[in-house]
């Protein structure tokens, strides 16, 4: 019974979105704005939970490695979409990081940490990009600075969540939960993609 209401709880954490809108940097501050940013967006959440998700499936150096390639990548983005460079895609690629970051979990797909850092660096960039052309008035290093904790937090989120599924039971319980989790949102970015 325990298990079940973890699974259901962890399940509607995931589907769950924030009641709450972009903050304003002019009255809540560029780090607030940056911090909120990930946040306000299903989909943002869900692909950076699948990030943690993963780097728990994959384990060893890929606990750091993939997550800190997530953040680091993201923020070469972030500094091109603030200098204006075009990128074309990026919404389209930012959905579509959430069906193929959730398909990795629901595959349980075995990759080098190298290669995860990759992969998930790919779609970090797109990520990055929408976080600088959306700044707005805040201050550049503050709101980069929010944006960045806010998404390792909801990297470590997952992290946690697979660690700790492990630690309930039964390895092969927990793979199937997460490989559940990551079908999950998978066919949640597919929903977004037809109904945004």
């Amino acid at each position: 019974m325990k298990k079940t209401t973890l699974l259901t709880t962890i399940a509607l954490s995931l589907a769950a979105s924030p009641a709450f809108a972009h903050l304003n940097p002019a009255e809540h501050g560029s780090f607030a704005a940056g911090f909120s940013h990930p946040l306000s967006g299903l989909d943002h959440i869900l692909a950076m939970v699948a990030v943690g998700l993963w780097a728990a499936m994959l384990g060893g150096r890929a606990l750091f490695v993939v997550p800190a390639a997530f953040v680091g990548v993201m923020l070469l983005g972030f500094v091109a979409g603030l200098y204006g460079m075009p990128l074309p895609f990026v919404e389209p690629m930012i959905l579509a990081s959430v069906v193929v970051l959730g398909l990795l979990v629901a595959l349980a797909l075995r990759v080098p940490a190298a290669a995860g850092a990759i992969i998930v660096g790919f779609f970090a960039f797109f990520h990055g990009h929408a976080h600088g052309a959306e700044i707005g008035a805040a201050a550049f290093a503050s709101y980069g600075a929010g944006f960045a904790i806010s998404t390792a937090l909801l990297h470590g989120a997952g992290i946690l969540v697979g660690l700790g599924l492990g630690r309930l039971g039964a390895r092969d319980k927990a793979l199937v939960a997460m490989r559940i989790a990551g079908g999950a949102t998978a066919l949640a970015g597919i929903a977004l993609a037809i109904t945004g």
